[in-house]
């Protein structure tokens, strides 16, 4: 008998020290997967920062180069780097490089700025010796002119004003309604006034589409009902030394008159007002004569039932959503991420 309890005792000694082992190796394997799950996340996470600061630098830098006519990569870099940084929670993001390869698009990669290098120390993953990682991210803004919109109800015709020179600097001008008053569209169309108040679709605001005809309400000379708030908004600006930009709908042919009229639409153009003469009372005109502040003799409206709009046309960026990208470029461009 002792001799067979020794045998069963030397059993239960291997027994547990194989369990021994068992333990130890489902530990390791569990460590191994709670690292792997705990990098994992982080990893996924590290890298959504990267993209916000991928996206807002690609943004950055598309807004920047529109403004400023032309770019390049290291100025769009600079830009993208203002934005890219702050829009990341810790703020710890390099930019690696910018694209402006494809016309009117910028592409921003971002990865990880840790110390003095670009890798991402894992948290639980180097008890196993496993090597730090680089995460990146990528953007690409695009630059394009709306395709639809909806504002102020006025169209103005790109053949009888200058909408060529959409720059901060560009040519202060009249855009005037003058009754009997016509300019020459491409197929020999006599367009008259030079502008048409649309139909609106809710108080003082219309919407357009490029490549449709938008009916008009009138073709030029009467102000448009319901627009009181929004003028006297612009004069109120005006004076307070701000700056006052209204995006049109521009269109290069008109059919028939009143109530029947209607304006082939190709494109928006943004225009930076400094005085209005849209009636003859109240917020319906304001610095529109040869002595108000800045105008001239040539810039004034005249008397009697002749309209008109004074200011300059300007490059405009917009990240608001406008509608497709199929209008004609006069300046005015949606900034809008497409990957």
């Amino acid at each position: 008998m002792p001799r067979l309890k020794a045998v069963f005792s030397r059993k239960r000694d291997k027994e547990r020290g194989a369990a021994g082992v068992l333990v130890a190796a489902m530990m390791l394997v569990l460590i191994g997967a709670g690292a792997l799950a705990v990098d994992t996340g982080q990893i996924y996470a590290e890298r959504a920062q990267l993209q916000n600061a991928a996206d807002a630098g690609a943004m950055a830098a598309a807004q920047q180069c529109h403004k400023a006519g032309t770019c390049t990569v290291t100025q769009a870099k600079l830009w993208a780097e203002e934005l890219s940084g702050p829009n990341s929670n810790d703020g710890a993001t390099t930019v690696d490089s910018v694209d402006l390869s494809v016309p009117k698009q910028v592409t921003v990669v971002t990865s990880t700025r840790s110390g003095s290098n670009g890798f991402l120390t894992k948290l639980f993953a180097n008890a196993l010796n496993a090597p730090p990682v680089t995460v990146r991210a990528a953007a690409t803004a695009s630059m394009s002119p709306p395709g639809a919109g909806s504002g102020f109800p006025l169209a103005i015709s790109n053949h009888c004003y200058n909408l060529s020179g959409a720059v901060a600097t560009g040519q202060v001008q009249k855009i005037s309604y003058k009754p009997g008053g016509t300019c020459t569209g491409p197929s020999g169309t006599q367009i008259p006034g030079g502008w048409g108040w649309l139909d609106q679709d809710s108080p003082c605001v219309a919407e357009t589409q490029t490549g449709s005809n938008q009916m008009g309400s009138d073709p030029g000379n009467n102000p448009p009902s319901g627009c009181s708030t929004i003028l006297t908004g612009w004069k109120t600006t005006i004076e307070a030394g701000g700056a006052v930009k209204v995006t049109f709908p521009i269109f290069d042919d008109a059919t028939n008159q009143g109530q029947n009229g209607s304006f082939h639409i190709i494109g928006y153009a943004t225009f930076k007002i400094w005085g209005w003469k849209f009636g003859n009372k109240h917020e319906y005109e304001f610095r529109n004569t040869k002595d108000d502040p800045g105008m001239t003799a040539d810039l004034a409206c005249n008397a009697g039932n002749d309209r008109c709009v004074i200011g300059q046309f300007v490059k405009f960026e917009s990240i608001d959503s406008l509608g497709d990208s199929s209008g004609s470029d006069f300046g005015t461009d949606e900034i809008k991420l497409v990957k």
